[in-house]
């Protein structure tokens, strides 16, 4: 008799973030890597609109807390833990925000999107419908992710809509999981896009709604 072990075809993503360096782009949006030399692009949000980071885990309100942020943006790209884009919006011909890959995970080919934040004046204004486009159709067409994962605090019902409203199923809720930069601590709420559900019609859904 004979044993064949180890005979399924070993799954992995269809190429390296990190030594690829992605910019993408359309004709409303265009992500680049984030970089320190970013501080003055996003320096405006910074001083003037501090509640952008209310419901965030991590804060760039302040020139000090801006250059912490790019910091460790910068540094846990390089230690390939994290993807973090800047975000330009070209209709307004401006630097809007940031947002990322983070918990990226080789082996079983997941990811979670996240850390996302626009200035007041590109918020409600259809440019995180492209964002979340140009992301999503690289996470799963280029990249070849199986699951990307998002999470928010349970609180934060304008981005929990926004991200049902792009085909987002909620899984569920960790309670009392974690500190806040306002002190004491959220519960998060777990939403999630499958492989299958984006080539099965979510894809389709959010170009509609880009457009």
């Amino acid at each position: 008799m004979h044993l064949l072990l180890n005979n399924t075809k070993k799954e992995k993503m269809n190429i390296d973030i990190f030594q690829q360096q992605p910019v993408l782009e359309n004709e409303r949006v265009l992500l680049r890597p984030i970089e320190e030399s970013d501080f003055e692009n996003l320096l405006p949000f910074s001083l003037n609109e501090p509640d952008t980071w209310f419901y965030g885990l991590v804060t760039a309100a302040g020139e000090e807390n801006l250059k912490t942020y790019l910091a460790n943006a910068i540094k846990n790209r390089n230690e390939k833990k994290e993807f973090a884009f800047i975000v330009y919006d070209k209709k307004a011909k401006a630097y809007a925000g940031s947002t990322r890959f983070y918990d990226i995970n080789t082996t079983n080919i997941t990811s979670q999107l996240g850390f996302t934040w626009y200035g007041k004046n590109f918020q409600r204004t259809g440019l995180n419908r492209h964002c979340k486009l140009l992301l999503l159709t690289f996470a799963f067409q280029v990249w070849g992710l199986e699951r990307l994962e998002f999470r928010a605090d349970a609180k934060n019902t304008p981005s929990i809509n926004a991200m049902k409203a792009i085909g987002c199923i909620e899984e569920g809720i960790f309670r009392n999981h974690m500190p806040t930069s306002q002190g004491g601590r959220r519960d998060s709420i777990v939403l999630s896009i499958l492989k299958d559900e984006w080539f099965g019609g979510v894809n389709d859904r959010l170009s509609k709604l880009a457009y």
